[in-house]
């Protein structure tokens, strides 16, 4: 007779390879993971000379078009705009991967506890969340400046604050959403049977929701953090187009557009300055966007296209007599 841990470990594999077997039936998606591995990478290995180069003056080769010696031109202060991108990129990323990171964990934990307490507790989690839904973004964001940005400028040097400052402003009003979602999906697996069995053996409510829970929740929370990242990277550029997100000199995606965006005039047209910080945001946010939904449909259970193969068709039974 099969032990039921073996049962598990064999069906663990199975599903993960299903689920797999159902991301790579989507091509948009795979194409789209290959081109962000491509974009992060190539800002990854580009790292250390764009540190180096990306404060670089140099007057006489300002405004200077794309060519063999500058591939993506110059700035309006003869900085190497490859410099610029491939430092923007780490640092527009960076601010998106951990907005995200800080999004799911208050989100997912909020959630959880408020489904778990159930009641007047649960009532009064999410009216607040309602509340913090109607709040204005911008403002909240100021707010959050205004009061953590003197105590960490004491310990960090300004530059380093800024960016500490915005991914905690960002990460800090992104978990509304995965609030309602993971409180959404507690409420549905505290009906199931393994969950009434777990309780009815003495497990406590942390227990549960960690030992029995947190797995059925692995695929939300990951579809979540992925569509999550391209929503926090689009806050950044924003925050950044208006002066409140990462300061010059400092690049990123989105104060690279408003600087290109300030170069454009009807007498002479600088586009090399937006077209390229803006393909690369613009390529990173839909890459992003089309690998969610990958996930989304690799993880979902009734999706049919991880159920059916592409090559079954389903025809309907002829009628007999």
């Amino acid at each position: 007779m099969t032990s039921p841990s073996t049962t598990t470990a064999a069906a663990a594999p199975t599903t993960s390879r299903r689920r797999w077997s159902a991301f790579r039936q989507n091509r948009l998606a795979v194409l789209s993971l290959l081109l962000l591995a491509a974009i992060v990478g190539t800002c990854l290995l580009a790292s250390s000379f764009s540190v180096a180069a990306y404060n670089r003056h140099d007057l006489q080769a300002a405004r200077m078009p794309p060519s063999w010696s500058q591939p993506l031109g110059t700035d309006l202060l003869g900085r190497p705009m490859w410099a610029r991108c491939m430092l923007g990129g780490l640092i527009s990323l960076g601010v998106g991967l951990a907005a995200a990171a800080i999004s799911v964990v208050i989100g997912t934990a909020w959630g959880a506890t408020a489904a778990l307490a159930g009641g007047r507790v649960d009532a009064a989690m999410m009216r607040l969340v309602d509340i913090f839904y109607g709040l204005p973004y911008i403002l909240l964001v100021i707010l959050i400046t205004m009061a953590f940005g003197p105590a960490l400028t004491r310990y960090f040097s300004t530059t380093a604050a800024n960016v500490i400052i915005l991914f905690l402003a960002i990460g800090s009003v992104s978990w509304l959403t995965m609030a309602r979602v993971i409180r959404g999906q507690v409420l549905s697996l505290k009906a199931q049977p393994f969950v009434e069995a777990a309780r009815a053996a003495g497990a406590s409510g942390p227990g549960i929701l960690w030992r029995h829970m947190m797995p059925n929740l692995i695929g939300p929370i990951l579809v979540y953090a992925t569509l999550t990242v391209p929503q926090a990277i689009l806050q950044e550029s924003f925050l950044s187009f208006l002066g409140i997100g990462i300061q010059p000199p400092l690049p990123s995606w989105g104060n690279l557009a408003a600087q290109g965006l300030a170069a454009i005039n009807n007498v002479k047209s600088f586009w090399w300055l937006i077209v390229f910080p803006c393909a690369l945001l613009s390529t990173t946010l839909l890459s992003l966007n089309f690998i969610g939904d990958g996930l989304r449909d690799a993880f979902d259970p009734r999706s049919q296209s991880r159920l059916t193969p592409k090559h079954v068709r389903i025809r309907p039974c002829s009628s007999v007599g």
